[in-house]
């Protein structure tokens, strides 16, 4: 079995449907991200809040057409996305947005990411061509890396290429190769132009493990794989739990007003 075959990866003969939805999805984030990125890479704080009212005014709008498991998933990613925000950024310093905080669209920006990496996994063009999109993002996250730890380059990034192993063994041992394609995809997307915009800036030394580091990692990928793998794997307990809740709560009121 080559590297390129593993089973988690659909089938090479996969039919799968080319909905709008997906695509529409996926082509709103990128086109968003750039224009939200590069706006509050120079207006004034306060627009943030403005950012912030239309991410979450079009992601609850995306929601609506989705499951109730893809949208506890994505509930999953934003809480956890947020808290590793405040740690990673505001207190460990490994990247700094413009004005020291956690800008007020994160969140909504979160959820929209994960619905993307979702869209795009599931999308038909994605489930046919599964693994020739692997060997492209291998290859291209591999010269990033290459080209981070090189001579060439003026800023060396050895968290980079410590990244793409990571991203490596998400993308062909994770449970959901599909989603962290399409992660590569959008998060490596929003990181270049966020970084470009100066949005935001990482650490010329991880705070951390106290290795140098790109602006951003190549590897970057990883760190929102793992936001993923969060969501993937807590959505069912936490829509189970509801669930019960829900279920006992209504019980209990059907008793007490008898």
């Amino acid at each position: 079995m080559s590297f390129f075959s593993l089973p988690h990866f659909p089938t090479k003969d996969c039919v799968a449907e080319h909905r709008s939805r997906d695509y529409g999805i996926a082509a709103f984030t990128f086109v968003t991200t750039t224009i939200c990125l590069t706006t509050d890479g120079f207006a004034p704080q306060p627009m943030q809040y403005v950012l912030a009212f239309f991410g979450w005014l079009f992601l609850i709008g995306f929601l609506r057409g989705e499951c109730k498991y893809v949208r506890t998933q994505v509930a999953v990613a934003v809480i956890f996305a947020v808290v590793g925000e405040y740690f990673a950024s505001v207190y460990m310093k490994g990247y700094i947005y413009r004005f020291g905080n956690v800008p007020a669209y994160v969140p909504a920006g979160h959820g929209l990411v994960y619905l993307t990496a979702v869209a795009l996994g599931r999308s038909g063009l994605f489930q046919q061509h599964a693994r020739r999109i692997a060997i492209f993002v291998v290859a291209v996250c591999g010269m990033w890396a290459l080209w981070g730890v090189s001579n060439w380059t003026q800023r060396q990034d050895v968290i980079g290429a410590l990244l793409f192993g990571v991203f490596l063994l998400y993308l062909f041992k994770g449970r959901s190769p599909m989603v962290y394609l399409g992660a590569f995809f959008i998060t490596s997307w929003l990181e270049i132009v966020g970084t470009s915009a100066g949005t935001w800036a990482w650490a010329v030394i991880d705070p951390a493990s106290k290795l140098p580091q790109g602006n951003p990692p190549s590897g970057v990928a990883a760190w929102y794989c793992l936001v993923d793998a969060v969501a993937i794997a807590g959505a069912a307990p936490l829509l189970d739990t509801l669930t019960k809740t829900s279920n006992f709560l209504r019980n209990r009121h059907a008793m007490t007003s008898k």
